[in-house]
């Protein structure tokens, strides 16, 4: 029997699953009516009294294998979450025996396949290099930002703002991200990422999430940080990037951007009557 379909006391099972250590509780509306509001992600990721979270993700029937919602640790939506997308792909893939996927999401329509050794990959599409795409405010160039430090803006399905430092571990993002998440600039606000480049083929980065904050990796952030190094000639287009997490290989290729890295499946579990009453 699926994981999902175990028998229990509440109509709302669930998986928490993380890749590199970015979390995600999945919710699969497909084996019965199931609805998600703010206040219940909210709820679910508050890490003391809730299960915790960086992404809920919610699988929906869709054109292809499975449509993807997001959201945030703040009850706000995300066209995008490349991790918790891989997660869910490798879940589908064990689940079908599949080795290639068709998914949906806000941001479009992705591919994943199985990378072998382990790894999925993803391709999060084409990056979105001009500036109502992102958004931002008003017409600008989106290779360096009127902003100190002049960062990139990407859009990768959610904005982006990367700034390329001398030292990433010397950033103080606590203080760092909250400070330019709200920047004037970003009418949806942004994900902020430091970058430091290693080599032509790799970058060591962290980033604050837009909605969560610290998170120890982030799928869409590293795609959004090697097409801005490539396009500033920092790196090469296939990067291999360093996160706080592990790792995770980007490619950005003419067909769009992949990336590939590792998965888990931690547990399945079920919320009770009595959490999710208490949530609305």
């Amino acid at each position: 029997m699926p994981a999902m379909q175990q028998n229990t006391d509440s109509n709302l099972p669930f998986m928490k699953m993380h890749g590199l250590g970015n979390d995600f509780v999945v919710v699969d509306a497909r084996v019965g009516d199931i609805a998600i509001t703010p206040a219940m992600a909210q709820g679910i990721a508050h890490r003391q009294f809730g299960v915790g979270f960086d992404q809920l993700a919610v699988i929906e029937q869709g054109k292809g294998d499975a449509h993807l919602v997001f959201y945030n640790a703040d009850g706000s939506t995300s066209g995008a979450c490349g991790n918790a997308t891989r997660c869910i792909a490798r879940h589908l893939m064990i689940d079908s025996g599949k080795t290639e996927l068709h998914l949906t999401t806000d941001r479009g329509d992705l591919w994943a396949r199985d990378a072998g050794n382990g790894l999925t990959s993803v391709n999060m599409g084409h990056p979105q290099l001009i500036w109502h795409e992102v958004p931002l405010a008003h017409e600008m160039d989106t290779l360096r930002l009127p902003i100190d430090g002049e960062p990139s803006a990407t859009g990768m399905g959610n904005p982006h703002c990367t700034f390329f430092v001398e030292d990433a571990e010397a950033v103080d993002l606590t203080a760092f991200g909250a400070a330019h998440e709200y920047h004037p600039l970003f009418p949806e606000r942004t994900n902020v990422q430091v970058a430091q480049i290693v080599s032509p083929h790799h970058i060591r980065m962290r980033v604050w999430e837009r909605g969560v904050g610290i998170t120890l990796a982030s799928g869409s952030s590293s795609c959004a940080t090697a097409v801005a190094a490539a396009r500033r000639g920092l790196t090469e287009r296939s990067v291999r990037i360093d996160l706080d997490g592990g790792t995770l290989h980007v490619d950005w290729r003419d067909d769009g951007v992949w990336m590939t890295g590792p998965t888990m499946h931690v547990f399945t579990g079920a919320f009770t009557h009595e959490f999710l009453e208490g949530l609305t």
